[in-house]
């Protein structure tokens, strides 16, 4: 990759090449097709819920984008649905590791390195574009910016990342939260070890969301999860996810308010020629 990282750019390559080497035990690891079965099968969980979308988008010889592919994860599961896969990166040892996944599996994937700012691809090249977790990373306007130069007209843009609404992430910061309770809950919430969060990363804001949504058409798909699931409840008990989705299911006009992830898909909003502007 010959570009300049910036100094946050920079942080998260140190971050994950650590990462990496902490999980190449993917790679003696089976790797699991479930989510594309029945992928309705968990309603109440977010990743699930995105491959119900994804299935039903009829991805088969479709040109599909990763951003922000880690492990490479979606980049397989994408392609064993049938989709033409382009996959990036700016960590070069997270991509080692999904390369090797690809051609353990048998799949024909297009892995690259490069920053969500930066895309090396041509304009107007896909018709559909995930972002899982990434979001949350990057510039927001100058990732956004290039996703709908990469975009073909009337593209599918599928979302889903962490989000906390102002009022609530103001509670969360709060000095009882922040210095007593958090703390005491992160053990119960993450298991032992440190966990997954790098130190430049910030859920979403309600702020953020108009940024991502304001170059988007239609949104026939917009879904609110983990009200106290990831915050005060594991994400591992099945039946208090079941319980969290449902009241955030009742609680649907304040549920932008309450969430703590947020999954939609969109349109790209551009002109027919495939002009950005």
């Amino acid at each position: 990759m010959n570009t300049e990282l910036t100094d946050r750019q920079q942080r998260e390559l140190d971050y994950h090449r650590e990462h990496a080497r902490l999980h190449q035990s993917i790679l003696a690891t089976p790797f699991s097709w479930d989510v594309l079965h029945n992928p309705g099968k968990r309603w109440w969980n977010a990743y699930w819920a995105m491959y119900q979308c994804l299935v039903g988008c009829d991805l088969q010889d479709k040109r599909v984008l990763v951003v922000g592919c880690g492990f490479g994860d979606d980049a397989l599961r994408l392609a064993k649905l049938g989709a033409r896969v382009s996959a990036f990166d700016l960590s070069p040892d997270s991509l080692q590791i999904a390369r090797a996944l690809a051609a353990r599996e048998g799949l024909t994937i297009d892995f690259q390195e490069m920053p969500a700012e930066r895309m090396a691809y041509d304009s107007n090249s896909f018709d559909c574009i995930l972002c899982r977790d990434i979001l949350h990373h990057v510039d927001i306007p100058g990732t956004m910016s290039e996703i709908v130069r990469v975009a073909r007209p009337n593209a599918t843009l599928v979302v889903n990342e962490i989000y906390s609404h102002s009022i609530t992430e103001r509670i969360r910061r709060s000095g009882f939260v922040d210095k007593f309770l958090y703390p005491r809950m992160q053990r119960l919430i993450y298991g032992p070890g440190k966990p997954y969060i790098t130190e430049d990363e910030r859920k979403l804001s309600e702020v953020d969301l108009a940024q991502v949504m304001q170059p988007l058409q239609s949104r026939p798909l917009t879904q609110h999860f983990n009200f106290l699931v990831t915050r005060v409840i594991p994400e591992r008990s099945d039946s208090l996810a079941q319980a969290d989705r449902l009241l955030l299911r009742l609680l649907r006009p304040i549920a932008h308010l309450l969430a703590g992830r947020v999954l939609f898909s969109a349109r790209i909003g551009k002109p027919a020629d495939g002009s950005s502007g």
